[in-house]
Parts: C-alpha cells; structure tokens; sequence
C-alpha cells in the first residue's frame, strides 16, 4: 500500500473546495481529486519499473512541460547545465530539485533519492484535463509532477521549496523503510517529508531553529497568513472559508481515528502527521543545536534508513530517533528526543 497518494494537498482540504469553496474552484478541486487517484495507479507501477541512475555525486536534472495535458513526462525544456528559460515554474522546479539533492549529498551524504544516483526528473504545468487546472505537486514513483495552481487560492505548485523537498522526500522514504501510506505509518511518511522539506528550506536560507518559521507550502497559498501546516504548532496553519480550518492535532489524545479510505485520508496520512510533526520541532528546540540538521535531522535521517520499517508506529518512530540519538550522539541527546515524544503523548 505504500504506492499509495504521496501529493502535497491532502484530500479534505481539496473535499472542502469541492463542496463549500468558491463555485468556480468546485469543479478545479473535484477534477484535481480524480487526476490524483489515476496518477496514483500510474505511481503503482512506476515505483517497480526502471530507475535511472547517473555517476555517484553528479546532479542531474531534467526539466519537462506537459504544455497544459496530461503527457508525462512532456516536452523537454532544460537539462542539467541548461540555459534557463523564462518559464517561471521550470526554473523553480529545477534550482529547488538541486537544492534538494546539494543538501541530501552535502549534509546527508546521500546520493540524490534513491541513494544511487537517481537522475531528478520534474514536469510542470500538468493538466490531467486541459480545461481545469490541477491543484496539487506530486511524486509518481519516479519523477515530480507540478500543477499551476487556480491564480485564486493557490500558486505555481513549484514555488515553495520545502514543498518541492517534501515530495523528494517520499522518494527517499520509498527506497528507506518504505512506509506504508495509510495509519500511523503513512502519518510518519507524510512527516519525514515535512521534516525533511521543512529543513531544506531552513537549510537553503541558513535560518536558526529559532528563526524558523516551521510552516509547509506557505508560499504555494495566495490566502493570507495561511500555509498547508505548522510543525511548530499544528491545527493553526491556516483558518479560511475557501480551504476551511486545519485539522492536525499535536498529541496523542488529539488524535483522529479515521476510515483507511480517500475521504478518511487514508487513515489520516496528512492529518495525524501533525503529532510527529511537532515531536521533531519539539525534539530540535530540546537538543539546543543552532540549525535542525545538526542534531535532529541526523537523528531522523538515521531512523528511516536504518531504523523503521513498513509498518511503523508513532511509538517504533519515537524508540527509533531515542535510539539513533543515543548512539550518534549520547544519553542527553536521547534524553532531549525521549521528552518531545513524551509532550506530544507518544513515548
């Protein structure tokens, strides 16, 4: 099941579009819904086929326009080295993949997603009908697929870096521990990749975790002081009649148990992620380092690629990063992790 739906939106936000949203957004955010489920058909195939590996340590970047249709990859527009063009979104898609794969091989020492290689592939301006806009960023399995947003409530789906760095991520995630998309192993797939694309970002613009602001996709939003989550403190990323208000809990005793469908989120992949979510901020702010890659990053890296595996819970999440802080760093160290989990209810 972990070739489930790996998109940006969750689908309760793109369900209050398509029901309470702006008339005109209605049928953008129901067409969107129905291209998601068939690109995660394509996804479960594409995620067993052929990957395309380059030299150990080369970046290599592909950037496609499916010129407004649903052709994928599309019409080659940049490559690696490329002169860049005057399309906005193939240049956010291709400087924010590199910043993605410098940081995973610079601070990680990982060899772009799958560890070996992998050659970033992204299309941009995707419709899946070429009459509505599609309203989502998305990983296939092998490569990103970006819509442009309504020009309403959302943007180009390529201009949040910690966006572009989220979806990567769950390709990371496939070749790691492979975290299945539903329950509580699909909440923490969806959290590694708002870990990891959240300090990207941090990375990228060199802010302390105190400087931070800790919020998913805010660039992405045309609403006012609204983004897609808040790890810092989920269920307040945005509060709007076009979107509706944010769902996420940040502990335990919040948590919603819902149906293992599309109109449950698969069991809450996007909602109960906020529980992870804030135990990393939690869990940077308790170890004291300047930046979240120092410490905390470190240790989550290490729990999904050698601790977690398909089927993880919040609790095999929790011993996994007490673990790998204790042996990568010491017994304060996994002291500071054990009391993030321990705020949020988990450990």
């Amino acid at each position: 099941m972990n070739a489930n739906c790996c998109s940006i939106l969750p689908p309760h936000m793109l369900d209050h579009i398509s029901t309470k949203g702006d008339p005109k957004l209605r049928e953008i955010a129901i067409g969107t819904l129905f291209a998601t489920t068939a690109l995660r058909k394509q996804r479960s195939i594409l995620s067993a086929g052929v990957h395309r590996p380059v030299a150990p340590g080369q970046l290599r970047r592909t950037i496609y326009d499916a010129e407004q249709r649903n052709d994928v990859p599309g019409r080659l527009v940049r490559s690696e080295g490329g002169r860049k063009t005057a399309d906005e979104a193939a240049s956010e898609a291709y400087d924010y993949s590199g910043d993605t794969y410098v940081f995973y091989q610079e601070i990680l020492r990982r060899n772009s997603v799958d560890g070996n290689g992998l050659r970033l592939d992204s299309t941009v301006h995707y419709r899946e009908d070429p009459g509505e806009p599609f309203l989502n960023a998305f990983w296939n399995g092998e490569q990103m697929i970006y819509g442009d947003g309504d020009g309403t409530v959302f943007g180009l789906f390529t201009k949040s870096l910690d966006v572009v760095a989220h979806e990567l991520t769950h390709g990371v995630t496939q070749y790691e521990a492979g975290l299945e998309y539903h329950q509580q192993s699909g909440a923490l797939n969806e959290s590694m990749s708002d870990v990891f694309g959240s300090i990207v970002k941090q990375w990228k613009l060199g802010q302390r975790v105190s400087q931070a602001d800790w919020l998913i996709g805010k660039e992405l939003l045309l609403i006012k002081d609204a983004a897609l989550r808040s790890m810092k403190a989920p269920g307040t990323a945005y509060d709007d009649p076009q979107i509706g208000k944010d769902p996420q809990p940040d502990r335990m005793s919040k948590y919603q148990a819902l149906p293992d469908t599309r109109r449950g989120d698969w069991g809450g992949v996007h909602i109960n992620s906020g529980i992870p979510n804030r135990a990393f901020y939690l869990a940077c702010v308790n170890l004291g380092a300047d930046y979240s890659w120092e410490k905390a990053g470190r240790v989550w890296y290490a729990a999904l690629t050698t601790r977690l595996t398909a089927n993880a819970t919040f609790l095999d999440a929790a011993k996994a990063t007490i673990s790998a802080a204790s042996e990568i760093f010491d017994a304060s160290a996994a002291n500071a992790v054990r009391a993030a989990w321990e705020e949020v209810e988990v450990a």
